[in-house]
């Protein structure tokens, strides 16, 4: 990409998505599909997908899902430059499919992420982004504290780490969350955030739709109607329609229905993009 092309980094984590039946008590998990993703590589391959040259941060293992997880970026045109290969297993998580086709996230193991830090060159190069999106970053908040400092525009998704210290709205442009259910509650999340140091905040509320809530309004808009064959990764393509847009001129309304066009797009293949199962 040039010097002066404006371009998207995302921050954080990557996994790769184990999909498997429940298995019978004390009997192994054995998956049927592989799929990469994280919250911080699905953002960085929607906004790809959508336009935006985008460059993703983060740590892979030095094993064969490190391999899946570059080769899908690579693959959808996502600047690799940055991804460090560590002596730690890639992260994987195990969802369980019940019989009525709902996910239960039964195993989460962040391997290679865990402890992840941009080098000062990687930190050098986020300057140069025009929005920086960060996901599950276990730092206590240290990158966007020193990035908001360096005046950059930022983002986080608020709903990928229960730890609520790596977690604060604090220093984030939008703080991006999931919560289904009412707009109301949204609305309660959402001013709660703003309270709490975020600028903007953007709440899914799964098959009901989506919120934004700024400290002068709130807007709720629905989902389309659509059979889903798979939610994974809807959020995170929710986050990255909503960052093209708002990147591209949109107002908060134009870049939620972004945003709700591409996280549906999302439900109708299975993992967060498409690609070639394992």
């Amino acid at each position: 990409m040039s010097n002066t092309e404006p371009w998207l980094a995302a921050v954080g984590d990557n996994c790769i998505d184990e999909i498997g039946a429940k298995p019978d008590e004390g009997a192994r998990f054995h998956p049927s599909v592989r799929l990469a993703g994280g919250n911080a590589v699905n953002v960085a391959v929607q906004a790809q997908i959508l336009g935006l040259p985008s460059t993703y941060f983060g740590a892979v293992g030095r094993d064969d899902n490190g391999d899946i997880i570059a080769r899908e970026l690579h693959r959808n045109g996502v600047d690799t430059s940055f991804l460090v290969r560590r002596s730690k297993p890639t992260s994987v998580t195990q969802v369980h499919v019940t019989d009525k086709g709902e996910r239960i996230i039964a195993l989460e193991d962040f391997g290679a992420c865990a402890g992840y830090r941009p080098s000062e060159a990687s930190f050098e190069r986020l300057l140069e982004a025009a929005h920086i999106h960060i996901g599950w970053l276990d730092d206590g908040g240290a990158l966007k504290r020193r990035l908001k400092a360096a005046g950059c525009s930022l983002s986080q998704d608020l709903s990928v780490n229960n730890a609520p210290e790596h977690l604060t709205p604090d220093a984030l442009d939008i703080a991006f969350c999931s919560q289904p259910g009412s707009p109301q509650a949204a609305e309660a999340l959402g001013k709660g955030l703003l309270e709490k140091g975020a600028d903007l905040v953007v709440v899914t509320r799964g098959a009901e739709g989506a919120s934004v809530i700024s400290p002068s309004r709130s807007l709720h808009l629905p989902a389309e109607p659509i059979s889903p064959v798979d939610t994974t990764g809807a959020g995170d393509s929710f986050i990255a329609g909503f960052l093209v847009a708002r990147l591209q001129g949109a107002d908060d309304a134009e870049a939620a229905k972004a945003g709700i066009r591409r996280a549906s797009a999302t439900c109708l293949h299975e993992g967060g993009f498409p690609q070639r199962s394992e």
